[in-house]
């Protein structure tokens, strides 16, 4: 009875978040969007990963990894034994990025408040950063004065990370794969590594 009280609670939190989300005009991407992508997946999630934007199809369908990207998601958790509705997965930018550009940094601060409150409301054990963006931005939340190794993707990229009382599992965004599918291998190498954390 406790656990059903804790997650509708949750529930309520996500809802009221979720509704800011939706309607945030914080930045310019607001102008060029169709949907402010809210997280999505299991609030009692253990494992959340944070992506770093929607895509196009994602954007357009407002639903979370359902382009090719999903689809190399889907074998890399199937590779590890993890069920996707299981987990919880948001964006570090809540809004598309414009021909896939690079994310400005005002961009990634417009959304920081909605993430740090999504890691809040869910309380995972593990916060897993997918690619370089998502990595870098939460190695700074929980970790003040990174140094230059510390922030290197390829140095941590599957690696297990203990920081301030939170474990961050930085890994390969599957989009990489897309483009350098020879990496795939190693890739789910990695990904595997997560059910033994659980």
């Amino acid at each position: 009875m406790i656990n059903q009280i804790k997650i509708s609670e949750k529930q309520k939190s996500l809802n009221t978040l979720n509704s800011q989300i939706r309607t945030c005009k914080k930045c310019s991407l607001s102008a060029t969007r169709k949907h402010a992508l809210t997280g999505e997946g299991n609030i009692d999630a253990k494992i959340l990963f944070v992506a770093l934007s929607p895509g196009i199809k994602e954007d357009s369908e407002n639903r979370m990894f359902i382009g090719p990207s999903g689809k190399v998601l889907n074998r890399l958790l199937q590779a590890a034994g993890i069920e996707r509705g299981s987990v919880f997965m948001t964006n570090l930018v809540k809004c598309t990025l414009p021909k896939n550009r690079k994310p400005k940094s005002n961009e990634i601060e417009s959304c920081s408040s909605f993430v740090d409150k999504e890691i809040e409301i869910i309380c995972p054990q593990i916060i897993v950063p997918l690619g370089y963006y998502a990595t870098r931005s939460i190695l700074l939340k929980y970790h003040a004065n990174p140094s230059k190794q510390e922030m290197s993707f390829k140095n941590i990229n599957g690696q297990l990370l203990f920081l301030n009382g939170m474990k961050i599992f930085p890994l390969t965004h599957p989009s990489a794969l897309l483009y350098n599918p020879s990496f795939e291998t190693e890739t789910k190498k990695k990904y595997k590594k997560l059910k033994t954390f659980l």
